[in-house]
């Protein structure tokens, strides 16, 4: 009989769901979304739509929208500004989404204040310069998850849907520190995993994760790969990648991921 989730004792699940631990340097991998970040905002015009950040690739130009991660209690949309170093002299505008973090705001809030920016965002487009329909929302880890709970309910004129490394089944969570500060019980963590609620047809989805991911994050790559069959789906397993750098691949076209999010934003190469 297979192993599962529910067959590890609490010390290995908390690894499985500890990215880490297959990290040299958790500061170090933090470190750079800050440094990278913070060269974009000083390079690159940008402004503050309260509660996003947006940088502009002038008219005509699709938009990337993207969540960050930090297990819903840390980061912040200031260190997720660096994919705008890569996407906007693409001619691609780049938003990042911030959201209030646990232990101040429940799963609930956090899900519902991410689909309330990501929707105001979409009516925006227009006074933005984003043609109507040009727009992917992306996210990595936990903003992965929220991307995806994005496309459950909400009508959004989404082109697509980049997750990188994502959890959409919060339930193991339950069993581990990352619950600590979250609190969620068991159905506020079951109405919250989106691998439960996929809508029969979703936007066309990128769904990736790094090579050196723990085995419980490739389970969890694998069963909603699984559970998107039906919608086009590109999967992608990144090699050298690891679950915090995967998302530098993300601007760069010369990369298998970062020529999915092109092709899906109908951009050619330069």
């Amino acid at each position: 009989m297979a192993v599962t989730w529910h067959d590890l004792p609490r010390a290995e699940l908390e690894r499985e769901y500890s990215p880490s631990s297959l990290v040299p340097s958790l500061d170090a991998e933090l470190e750079r979304y800050a440094r990278e970040s913070a060269r974009a905002r000083a390079h690159l015009p940008w402004c503050d739509l309260g509660g996003t950040d947006f940088f502009p690739a002038g008219p005509g130009s699709p938009l990337l929208i993207f969540i960050h991660g930090g297990y819903w209690q840390q980061l912040d949309r200031s260190d997720a500004s660096f994919p705008a170093l890569g996407l906007v002299p693409q001619g691609i505008s780049y938003a990042a989404v911030g959201y209030g973090l646990a232990p101040a705001h429940r799963m609930d809030e956090i899900v519902t204040a991410v689909r309330r920016s990501v929707t105001r965002l979409c009516a925006q487009a227009a006074s933005l310069g984003c043609p109507p329909g040009a727009l992917v929302l992306a996210g990595g880890s936990a903003g992965a998850h929220l991307a995806a709970m994005c496309l459950l309910t909400e009508r959004l004129p989404l082109r697509g849907a980049v997750l990188l490394s994502g959890i959409y089944d919060l339930e193991p969570l339950l069993h581990t520190y990352v619950n600590d500060a979250i609190g969620m019980d068991r159905e506020e963590a079951l109405r919250n995993s989106p691998i439960r609620y996929l809508p029969a047809r979703v936007p066309p989805v990128v769904l990736a994760r790094g090579e050196h991911e723990t085995a419980e994050f490739a389970r969890q790559h694998h069963d909603f790969h699984r559970a998107l069959r039906g919608n086009r789906v590109t999967g992608l397993l990144v090699r050298g990648r690891n679950h915090f750098d995967l998302c530098f691949d993300l601007a760069d076209p010369t990369t298998a991921l970062g020529a999915s999010v092109t092709a899906l934003l109908e951009v050619t190469p330069t």
